[in-house]
């Protein structure tokens, strides 16, 4: 979290383009198949001025070089598909990042959850990248001796301290030196972690007790008792004096002298913004439509909702219990359906993963991905609303005409996007899908108690509640253009029979007490504007995120530093008597007499 980075001896900032990271996990978009992620990648970064030939000649390239042949038109996989094996998604994780041929490549333990033989091919392809003329810094953990021998260098750290760095080739012979060498029929790996690891010293005494219970014949006695702290600590200063770190020095200061030896900086995506921006509006597109838990459940779900609404509230007529019964099925529309949108918030959470992924290595940026989404779903909110209003509008005989209709239709697809673009505002926030389905649950329920309908306005205590809640409320609006859009210009029996008839607008001023000075279209624009008002704040969100975070992340390394230097245990001094600071027995009881320590 703090410290100096040094691209080729000069003080530089680890900027996308020149620069790429693979990510310890695999995420992408499970719906697509690998041609078309690396597809859409490949023409989301590469130059605009490269013709579809070109583009497609680096996308093969891609997959033959990552092996991906195979599976190549087969789906990633997601919750109801199953895809790609994890080596698959690993390679497919990387060849993503070379598409732009990044001059520096950091992966976060691009091994983990392979096997064996998914491990070494993975770290094979790896290797031969590098060969191909970039650097490749990789962190991994505990890996197969065959794996260990792909590496042209090893770093090794224990608790932020140098134990070694320099060949991979060379660091047993620096164990060796040092008074711990390998044994001839164990991983190297596995050796050096059980020498820098303090772990294992709890790991020895169980294995000793173990040993002890069993009554083991001929036990191999300790050659050497020493605990793994007092191990490393040897290690450290031995490395410190060592002609490896002399020459890792000399190296850097040799890098550092050479004049005009500068960092290629480059963009992480070289396509006009346009280009981003059909492409992501087309591959969101795609995603939504195969994902069948995105909009196509909820779709059919509406429909079935929509079928019970028509049929509860059907022909209801124009008499004088009608008019609660046309206020109570507008206000279940514009309320409780749009609740319903709350339902595709784990598809926002993965692709909102995604975008941080991508956006990561510089792929695109935020207000690109931000109009695409809007774009992309659109279509199905549009369907979903019209599907709805069909329905509804002709079984419960709403006021006819087909103006009245398109208003209905698109008071809704308003009302639903604008709780589209708070759930999303809620998934960059939120840490899981759980968190955001709660949280996005009490703030619907705060927009429906103030929407009109189980209260009217008029009647809500101003403050806080009327001023300023009400009014930013998208339901309060969509509600009132909705009656609006139904009440003015029909007529309603009176609750005698021989009373006068009861227009549409009287029962607005009179019983639901809203203002005509103000059309209904007027009411749909300030929901537009509401939802407008929601992208633009998920704009900001994502870019304070970017800008803050770097910032919240050194403030909190330096209170952490801070607290560390006044705890006994970061003075070298144990502050209480601990397992991981005693005298335990030695490795050398489990491996064999070619180590004090094995």
């Amino acid at each position: 979290m703090t410290g100096n980075v040094l691209l080729n001896g000069k003080k530089r900032r680890l900027d996308y383009g020149g620069v790429a990271y693979v990510t310890q996990e695999n995420i992408m978009l499970g719906t697509l198949t690998v041609r078309e992620t690396i597809a859409y990648s490949a023409h989301l970064r590469l130059p605009s001025n490269m013709n579809n030939e070109e583009i497609t000649d680096v996308i093969e390239e891609a997959i033959t070089e990552m092996g991906l042949e195979d599976c190549a038109d087969r789906l990633i996989g997601n919750w109801h598909w199953r895809g790609i094996s994890g080596g698959e998604k690993k390679r497919l994780s990387i060849a993503l990042e070379i598409l732009t041929r990044p001059q520096l490549l950091f992966l976060d333990e691009p091994t983990s959850g392979l096997d064996s033989a998914a491990a070494f091919f993975v770290v094979k392809i790896l290797k031969n990248i590098a060969h191909d003329g970039r650097t490749i810094i990789s962190s991994i953990h505990q890996p197969s001796s065959e794996v260990f021998a792909l590496f042209d260098d090893l770093f090794l750290l224990s608790g932020g301290e140098t134990v070694y760095f320099g060949e991979a080739k060379s660091a047993p012979t620096f164990f060796a030196e040092a008074g711990f060498p390998c044994p001839t029929r164990r991983n190297p790996s596995d050796h050096f972690l059980r020498c820098i690891n303090s772990d294992f010293d709890v790991v020895t005494e169980v294995l000793m007790e173990s040993q002890r219970i069993c009554e083991t014949q001929n036990p191999l006695g300790p050659i050497r008792n020493l605990p793994t702290s007092e191990i490393k600590g040897i290690l450290i200063k031995k490395y410190r004096c060592s002609e490896y770190a002399t020459r890792a020095r000399s190296r850097i200061q040799g890098i550092s002298s050479i004049e005009g030896l500068e960092f290629k900086r480059k963009n992480g995506s070289q396509a006009k913004w346009w280009k981003q921006l059909s492409i992501l509006t087309q591959r969101s597109s795609l995603n939504m439509s195969r994902d069948f838990g995105y909009y196509w459940l909820r779709i059919a779900i509406y429909i079935i909702l929509s079928v019970c609404v028509g049929s509860i509230f059907y022909d209801v007529g124009t008499n004088y219990t009608a008019i609660y019964a046309r206020g109570s099925c507008a206000a279940f529309i514009s309320g409780f359906m749009t609740f319903m949108s709350i339902g595709g918030f784990p598809s926002f959470i993965e692709e909102m993963r995604v975008f941080s992924r991508e956006r990561l290595n510089g792929h695109y940026g935020v207000a690109v991905y931000i109009l695409s989404n809007f774009l992309s779903s659109l279509p199905f909110l549009t369907a979903m609303s019209f599907a709805t209003t069909s329905i509804t509008y002709y079984m419960v005989k709403f006021r006819p005409g087909i103006s009245h209709f398109i208003y209905a239709g698109l008071d809704l697809t308003s009302s639903i996007a604008v709780i589209e673009s708070c759930m999303m505002m809620i998934a960059s926030m939120v840490p899981n899908y759980l968190t955001g389905i709660i949280i996005g649950a009490g703030y619907l329920g705060i927009m429906m108690m103030t929407s009109g309908y189980f209260r009217l306005i008029p009647d809500i205590p101003k403050v806080f509640w009327r001023y300023p809640i009400a009014y930013i409320n998208y339901g309060a609006w969509a509600l009132q253009g909705a009656y609006k859009n139904d009440l003015i210009g029909l007529e309603f029996d009176a609750i005698d029979r021989d009373g006068p008839k009861l227009k549409g607008d009287v029962i607005l001023k009179t019983m639901l007490g809203m203002n005509l000075d103000r059309s209904k279209w007027w009411d749909l624009a300030v929901v537009v504007a509401i939802l407008i008002s929601y992208r633009v704040i998920f704009f900001a969100i994502l870019k304070f995120r970017e800008k803050a975070s770097p910032v919240f992340h050194s403030v909190y390394a330096k209170r952490t530093l801070h607290h560390l230097q006044k705890r006994p245990s970061f003075r070298k001094m144990p502050p209480f008597p601990s397992k991981r600071h005693q005298v335990l027995h030695s490795l050398s009881s489990q491996e064999g007499l070619n180590s004090p320590i094995h």
